[in-house]
């Protein structure tokens, strides 16, 4: 249908919905039933088959298969047969890794869609955008990505930028009345919007037409993005490690296999050894725990209320140095209360919290009656009027949907009487100029029942006194002279070294036939009426987060627009300022080029009254000293500063789509503290990779040593093929991935952050590879050449004792590497995930070992009682060693 062409009252008869109290919950439901979910068509999935047989194209599967093919064509059909079955036995892992990845993802998409305000029952609430519906009413403002295809039928200014769609990137004005044209392109459809195109500026209200693959984008579907799989830089680096591995154990093949030959060995005999190199060599279960270890940061993360969009931040959290944090909401508690009122140099005090509207004003601790004080009533239904926010009444709780500081004000009112409903009664709204974050100021114009026209101006008090020319003093307005603007600004001062954020308020009368378009011309030769001081209390647990950041050595950064006083009052309470900490203005901030500002911005704790704009240089400045920036940020112009940080930080409750859209992390609850929590867990994540690529490493070196002292010694081989692909499989894996879900150690926030370009074996993690590795290949060679010259007759059994000898070498050796230190600074039992991974790896090397059927195929026997305690000995020597030197150096 035409919508365009529709008047509103057609539309709404048309679509069977009420503009003024939305759909019924049971009725959304019924036409969910009959339209679908409102989201596109993802295309044809990947079948299970698919995936499944998708894990055979592993080079290393590749290497196993051709090693399983010279087993069969030389009779060894046991050997291949048993090749063939954990080969199978690995891409179930591998498929069921894969699967459980695609539904992290799907969890993560879920997080990460957008929402929209939808008016259900008469009431605004909050819900998923695939959960709109055909006839649903929906409202949306700058920063807000439109949910579906709509009618518009309320525009305030409304700007949409859609050219997503059309290409066009001017920002498209849009109106409510009808164009009577059936042949409009989307981009002349000024009365319309589109699902995925973005809210530039104003606000509106708009009625669902379209949902879903019925939608303007659902018919251009290839035009949306779809998240593309991101690999970090680790994993990079890691798949280069992978392929230098491969390279090495193909080499180390030939060398085995040439050297033996050379020295009179069967070419039979050689290709084993060869194909048992190369399979030592090439750590199979790295990728994959890589991506599991990865996978469950993530979830972790998003149990402490930080959703990671872009995983290579996961990363980069270990690295960050700075943390520049906005105040509201995220510092402090967000839940702002008018405590003071200032006009014409009297105070009024406020009692009362939160958004319950119970409260009395006072003056001298006088009661003071609102409604007989005409100053203190223009003050406070003004600010009513100048508002989006509703306080609703829930389970017999006051709850606010909109912005804490325009509730507060709201509150302020109700408490004195007033109710917005009533306002609006009384008062028609004629226009609307937006708050915008450059001009600090929002601005309504009102007619009330006399037809007297009025612009009513809240804003920022610095900003609003410069548009003033006149105030109230005693009820009368008096010329703004240096004197009474000398007077408003201690009031301001006053109030905010109270802590206390100040909104000001101000109006003019204008003609009844005037019509203003521009808020230029409205925001001009204002009458200022007085000020409002909020408190936002900081969160309580935000103090000790900024502490730990300090003792790892990350400096926190207070942004805000509020006032300098106010700002530094807020950042001492925290820990982020002290009495010779730097605080910064705007003002003084758009003086200074870059150059000027990396030279000082290392020194400065608080920058105040401040634009989104400036986060860009406050953020370029730190970079340019060598600092990883964390950035947080909620409104559209945020997102450029968001984009340019090393870790963008939106917030989830207050953040439009665009600064979540630019960021790598959302954090849910917009908590300062739900950062600290995702350094940490960022920081833990780096440290438990390193661990199982310590173990993985050290244990695969020790296998490769174990084949090669054996042919450089010429002796006969102390593992088959097939010994060492279960080790590979199942005593490195198990515990590796338990690696990955360990706690972090005490001294995770006692460190300073990581280096961005420190490398994979830093800190001397590639000489604990090749020692540790060095010392199981030696214990195991030793207790081979142990059993073998005990009985030179029997090679199965000294292969028995070299396998068991290496797998308990492994298995103690991955406690040891659970610390930097040693193993004997964190409690064995501190990851109970390790200690069963390592029961079980144990168990699985003790079944092939015992099991009648099981020894024919891995060509071993049951080991003597007598042996155990030497084999115990070999395999403890490597750990013990170390962990001796550790005490030794701790002495001294």
């Amino acid at each position: 249908m035409n919508y365009h062409e529709m008047h509103e009252k057609e539309v709404e008869q048309t679509l069977n919905t009420d503009f003024s109290a939305g759909l019924t919950e049971e009725e959304a439901e019924k036409r969910r039933k009959k339209f679908g979910f409102n989201e596109l068509d993802e295309g044809e999935k990947q079948s299970l088959l698919l995936i499944f047989f998708s894990q055979f194209k592993d080079f290393m599967v590749l290497v196993l298969l051709a090693a399983t093919l010279v087993s069969g064509l030389l009779g060894e059909y046991i050997d291949a047969i048993a090749i063939i079955a954990i080969i199978i036995l690995n891409s179930f892992l591998g498929f069921f890794q894969e699967i459980r990845a695609e539904k992290s993802l799907s969890a993560l998409k879920e997080l990460s869609q957008p929402h929209v305000h939808a008016l259900r029952n008469g009431e605004w609430i909050n819900i998923l955008s695939k959960e709109l519906v055909p006839g649903d009413v929906i409202k949306f403002a700058s920063g807000d990505r439109i949910g579906a295809d709509v009618r518009i039928i309320e525009s305030r200014s409304l700007e949409v930028e859609e050219s997503a769609l059309t290409g066009e990137s001017v920002p498209v004005p849009k109106t409510v009345s009808a164009i009577k044209n059936n042949n409009l392109a989307l981009g002349d459809m000024e009365n319309m919007g589109f699902m995925g195109t973005m809210v530039s500026r104003g606000s509106g209200v708009g009625v669902v037409i379209g949902t879903g693959m019925k939608t303007a984008m659902g018919q251009i579907a290839d035009l949306l993005q779809n998240a593309d799989s991101v690999t970090t830089p680790l994993q990079r680096r890691l798949e280069q490690l992978g392929k230098i591995l491969i390279v090495t154990a193909l080499l180390l093949t030939v060398l085995v296999v040439v050297i033996g030959v050379l020295q009179g060995n069967d070419l039979y005999t050689m290709v084993l050894a060869g194909v048992s190199l190369a399979v030592a060599a090439i750590p199979e279960g790295l990728p994959a725990i890589v991506t599991i270890a990865l996978s469950l940061g993530v979830q972790k993360m998003i149990r402490k209320n930080a959703v990671v969009r872009k995983l290579p931040a996961v990363e980069t959290l270990g690295c960050a140095s700075v943390i520049c944090s906005d105040k509201t909401g995220t510092l402090t508690q967000n839940k702002m209360t008018v405590t003071r009122a200032w006009i014409g140099g009297k105070t009024y005090t406020v009692d009362g919290t939160g958004y319950e509207p119970q409260g009395k004003y006072y003056v001298d601790e006088k009661i003071v009656e609102p409604t007989k004080d005409k100053a203190l009533q223009q003050l406070l239904t003004f600010g009513m009027l100048c508002n989006h926010a509703e306080i609703l009444q829930k389970d017999g709780e006051y709850v606010l949907n909109g912005d804490p500081t325009e509730g507060a004000i709201l509150v302020a009112g109700m408490k004195a009487g007033f109710t917005r409903n009533q306002l609006l009664n009384q008062f028609t709204i004629v226009n609307e100029f937006p708050f915008d974050s450059t001009r600090k100021m929002m601005s309504v114009i009102v007619k009330d029942p006399t037809g007297r026209q009025f612009v009513v101006t809240k804003g920022a008090p610095d900003v609003l006194i410069g548009q003033s020319k006149s105030i109230l003093f005693e009820n009368r307005s008096t010329v703004l002279g240096s004197e009474q603007k000398k007077v408003v600004q201690e009031a301001i001062n006053g109030l905010a070294s109270q802590a206390l954020r100040t909104i000001a308020v101000g109006y003019k009368e204008i003609s009844a036939n005037t019509i203003i378009l521009h808020e230029r011309e409205a925001e001009k030769d204002l009458v200022f009426i007085g000020l409002q001081g909020i408190i936002d209390p900081p969160r309580p647990e935000v103090k000790q987060a900024v502490k730990e950041c300090k003792e790892a050595g990350i400096k926190t950064v207070m942004i805000t627009g509020d006032h300098v006083i106010t700002a530094k009052a807020i950042a001492k309470q925290l820990g982020i300022a002290n009495n010779r900490s730097k605080v910064m203005e705007g003002k003084e901030l758009s003086d200074l080029s870059l150059n000027e500002l990396e030279d000082i911005v290392e020194d400065v704790s608080v920058f105040a009254r401040v634009s989104p704009e400036h986060k860009l240089k406050i953020v370029q400045a730190f970079q340019n000293r060598g600092h990883v920036v964390a950035m947080t940020g909620d409104g559209v112009n945020d997102a450029p500063a968001i984009k340019k940080a090393n870790i963008g930080i939106a917030m989830g409750i207050t953040g439009t789509d665009v600064a979540k859209e630019a960021s790598s992390l959302v954090l849910m609850d917009d908590n300062f503290a739900s950062i600290k929590a995702a350094i940490v867990e960022g920081r833990n994540i780096y440290e438990n990779i390193r661990k199982f690529i310590r173990y993985l490493l050290a244990s695969n070196v020790g296998e490769i040593l174990v084949m090669l002292f054996a042919m450089l010694l010429a002796m006969p081989l102390p593992l088959v093929p097939i010994q060492i692909l279960w080790v590979n499989l199942v005593t490195d894996g198990l515990p590796a991935m338990a690696l990955g879900l360990d706690r972090p150690e005490d001294n995770v926030m006692k460190r300073g952050p990581r280096s961005p370009n420190e490398g994979v074996f830093s800190r001397g993690l590639g000489w604990k590879v090749i020692s540790r590795g060095f010392l199981i290949g030696v214990s195991t060679i030793l207790a081979f050449m142990f059993a073998y010259d005990n009985n030179p007759e029997n090679l199965e059994y000294a292969q028995t004792v070299a396998f068991i000898t290496l797998v308990l070498a492994q298995l103690i050796h991955v406690f040891d590497c659970r610390s930097e230190k040693s193993i004997l600074s964190r409690n064995p039992f501190g990851n109970m995930y390790l200690v069963w991974a390592v029961i079980s790896s144990l168990v699985l090397a003790l079944v092939v070992i015992y099991v009648p059927f099981l020894q024919e195929i891995f060509h071993t026997l049951p080991i003597a009682m007598k042996d155990w305690p030497m084999i115990i000995g070999f395999a403890s020597v490597p750990t013990f060693l170390l962990a001796g030197s550790f005490l030794l150096s701790k002495s001294k």
